[in-house]
């Protein structure tokens, strides 16, 4: 299961550690969002032990949201040692994901 990024956990769980994350801003009412909810999962149990796979609801973490200029959900950030390092908006597949992600685990 993805791990739920929040306002008060972010600087411990995404920006102060190594590795590589993974983050799906989404919202419940968005349409997209769900389409993309299960690949998200899939991925969580892909990538367990090799990538933080998080999703940041942003109308409960405005904070983080805003920070990055989140403006269009889904929006997934892939960050490598707390650095943003890729950036998609929209739904994609499941495969061009765990692309972008093994690029950075490589």
């Amino acid at each position: 299961m993805a791990f739920e990024i929040t306002d008060s956990n972010f600087q411990q769980e995404v920006l102060e550690k190594e590795g590589v994350a993974v983050l799906d801003f989404w919202a419940e009412w968005c349409g997209p969002c769900r389409m993309i909810a299960p690949i998200i999962e899939k991925l969580s149990d892909e990538y367990n032990g090799k990538a933080l796979i998080g999703k940041v609801n942003v109308d409960h973490n405005p904070d983080i949201a805003m920070k990055y200029g989140i403006r269009s959900i889904p929006t997934i950030l892939i960050m490598k040692n707390g650095e943003v390092v890729n950036k998609h908006v929209g739904y994609t597949t499941q495969a061009n994901l765990a692309q972008l992600i093994d690029s950075q685990l490589a």
